[in-house]
């Protein structure tokens, strides 16, 4: 590594949570084995900081603009465009990109909101599929990872309100699909795929398995493309961002960060955590800041999963968080910034505006002393950021926390 400031920024999605009965009144955070994390609040500040802004839904595309330093009030263009960025789309002004999801439903229910983690394989099958069938001068599909596609949409439905299908699971959808202007468009197209999806080989096939289909997608999360500002012009130093996530990589990649893509890496409980705290160290051989995130936590909460979620938080403290640790042992001049993006909490199986707990360890950061990285810790801690993009602008600009 060369002889100047690193700034490493570890993201655990969907960490937070509340107190759990059967966790004996801990939250995961509290309860999990965490000795690293644990390590960088004690000797490190910690705090809370509000990810959601007031009148903002609490989504992902939301709080890790604020992460990455951007304000969401100013930034924030809906999901799609995100994701559109990563996949190399380059949106026209009148086109509106929306996050699609394949998804299992039964009569009016939501039964789950990712068919299944039907693998990218199948996924991409089912989206070509719809693209040949239902794409058009007005509307085309584009495949993504596992449940997780888009559809670009000429000049309709972005006031549309659209709600994302795992805030619903377990739920009648009907009151819950699209309303507003154009609404009545995105309806029509949802039910025309559906149609085509039940016939699917691949869903015969996956409903032999015992396995949920992809018997139906859902649009939500619309927008037009965004500006914004470089990561490199914001704050002068070059980076990297490394997630199996395409909201992520495309926020990084507007933000002219390089998107390293690890092996393994899947976005699920099984996703390669300690291949990419391994990027992360190659890559501050060149570069001065690197965004690491994994999704895992954050898929457990949704599926309801107390144990994975447990699983999750300690294997991203031991192999992401401890990987990082050891890479740096010997070294002073680097800051590290922990946190995750917004609370999912088991109990509701979705997110949540809550604040989250965050730690700042590194040169110039004083010893808090706390007993441990969790959301009580951090609540004793008294520092409460009421905007999170300000952690970027002071952990680069070294200033107080």
């Amino acid at each position: 590594m060369a002889s100047f400031m690193k700034y490493i920024i570890l993201v655990g999605d969907g960490m937070c949570d509340y107190p759990l009965a059967e966790l004996g009144n801990k939250t995961p955070l509290e309860y999990a084995k965490t000795p690293h994390m644990d390590f960088l609040a004690k000797n490190g500040k910690i705090g809370l900081a509000k990810t959601i802004p007031e009148g903002m839904s609490a989504a992902s595309d939301v709080a890790n603009l604020g992460i990455f330093g951007y304000d969401p009030k100013v930034y924030y263009c809906g999901r799609g465009p995100l994701e559109a960025a990563n996949l190399g789309i380059a949106l026209k002004p009148d086109e509106v990109a929306f996050r699609c999801n394949l998804i299992t439903a039964s009569d009016d229910v939501l039964i789950d909101y990712s068919a299944g983690h039907i693998s990218t394989k199948e996924a991409g099958v089912l989206i070509k599929f719809l693209d040949q069938k239902l794409g058009s001068s007005e509307v085309r599909f584009y495949p993504g990872v596992s449940y997780r596609h888009l559809a670009i949409i000429k000049n309709k439905a972005l006031q549309a309100r659209c709600v994302p299908p795992h805030d619903i699971t377990g739920r009648e959808f009907k009151k819950y699909l699209p309303h507003g202007e154009d609404a009545q468009f995105l309806i029509l197209l949802m039910q025309e795929a559906r149609k085509l999806l039940l016939e699917h080989e691949i869903n015969q096939v996956r409903l032999d398995l015992k396995e949920n289909p992809a018997n139906m997608m859902w649009l939500w999360g619309q927008g037009k493309k965004p500006a914004i500002v470089p990561f490199k012009d914001k704050y002068g130093i070059r980076g990297s961002v490394i997630s199996a996530v395409d909201l992520i990589n495309g926020i990084g990649r507007l933000a002219g960060l390089e998107v390293i893509k690890v092996e393994g890496a899947t976005g699920y409980y099984d996703t390669n955590y300690k291949g990419k705290a391994e990027a992360a160290l190659a890559s501050l051989k060149n570069k001065d800041f690197v965004y690491v995130h994994v999704e895992a936590a954050d898929e457990a909460s949704h599926n309801g999963h107390l144990q994975e979620k447990l699983l999750a938080i300690e294997r991203f403290d031991q192999s992401v968080v401890g990987t990082i640790m050891e890479g740096l042992k010997g070294r002073e001049d680097f800051r590290i910034l922990l946190m995750p993006d917004h609370a999912t909490p088991l109990s509701l199986r979705t997110h949540t505006a809550d604040s989250v707990c965050f730690a700042v360890y590194g040169k110039g950061i004083s010893a808090s002393g706390a007993e441990g990285f969790n959301e009580i810790e951090a609540k004793k801690s008294g520092i409460a950021l009421d905007k999170a993009f300000v952690l970027m602008d002071r952990l680069i600009k070294e200033e107080e926390i």
